[in-house]
């Protein structure tokens, strides 16, 4: 599995895997969590994208117990997690609204609350979940400027975010932002046109990409795209999830898929994208196909 530099102190996994279903399992045992990380780290798979929001605020909790359970398990891997998003659930249950909060005080607040989740000392990348219209980005940036200085964490990112809330909050930060994750599929090819990947390539910006099978409907839902997916699945060995992730690890920015999924089966398949030949006119298909047309 390739090995990708974020920053000067932080590698990272080709492929992530993305724990934002892990308190939904039905199985949340220790056990069970570390069967997962288990069938990550076989194939090289190193890095755990979580958020505090995951799972109703308990999806850190889930991980933790299992770090704490597992001795020497968190040397092996990386962990994002996210904040900033304050839904009216779990923790968050009386406020009035769903709302974002970028203050320095939340941020504080919130990587301390991780950290005590997790049972962790520090956080390998930090993102900020999603764009807050109440930004300060001189409070913001350098509240992560201090995180970074304290060893809380070790690099800061962004999520979500359009290249004119990078450039302004990476204007008001000592350190360079370290990723953009952002939903990247052949049901959401949004960013290839409006910008979003020509800022990270202008940028040298490795970003990452949520829900890179379309929130499963790739998987799941008859269509054009997924008939020309199998087409390419079959003549490969592979199954289609594979081919769908290996058409975004194609593109020149150097995407960072993030696998969400609570199945061992399919976890431990996860490296078989590494496998797919993906040539220019194999990619331009599946995009004609994404599309419902073919480009101009």
């Amino acid at each position: 599995m390739e090995r990708v530099s974020l920053s000067q102190t932080l590698e990272v996994s080709r492929i992530i895997y993305g724990m934002w279903r892990l308190a939904d399992d039905v199985d949340t045992s220790p056990s069970h969590v570390r069967a997962k990380i288990d069938a990550c780290l076989a194939q090289g798979i190193t890095t755990m994208d979580q958020a505090d929001i995951y799972g109703g605020y308990v999806a850190e909790l889930v991980l933790g117990d299992c770090l704490k359970q597992n001795a020497g398990l968190r040397d092996q891997i990386e962990i994002v997690t996210k904040c900033d998003i304050i839904a009216p659930v779990g923790k968050y249950a009386d406020a009035r609204v769903k709302y974002y909060d970028t203050s320095a005080a939340h941020i504080t607040a919130s990587v301390d609350a991780s950290l005590m989740h997790m049972g962790i000392d520090h956080i390998d990348l930090l993102l900020i979940h999603r764009p807050d219209p109440l930004m300060d980005a001189a409070e913001t940036g350098a509240a992560l400027d201090a995180l970074v200085a304290s060893g809380k964490i070790r690099a800061a990112g962004v999520s979500n975010f359009r290249p004119w809330d990078w450039d302004l909050l990476q204007a008001n930060m000592t350190n360079p932002l370290a990723t953009n994750q952002i939903e990247l599929s052949l049901s959401a090819r949004q960013s290839y046109t409006n910008g979003d990947l020509a800022h990270a390539q202008r940028h040298h910006i490795r970003p990452m990409a949520w829900s890179p099978l379309g929130g499963g409907s790739l998987m799941t839902e008859p269509s054009a795209v997924a008939g020309k997916l199998d087409t390419v699945a079959q003549a490969q060995g592979v199954d289609r999830a594979a081919v769908a992730v290996a058409w975004l690890l194609a593109h020149p920015a150097g995407i960072l898929p993030v696998m969400g999924t609570n199945t061992l089966s399919r976890i431990a398949q996860f490296a078989d994208a590494l496998r797919v030949e993906m040539d220019r006119q194999t990619w331009f298909e599946l995009y004609e196909a994404a599309n419902g047309h073919e480009v101009p």
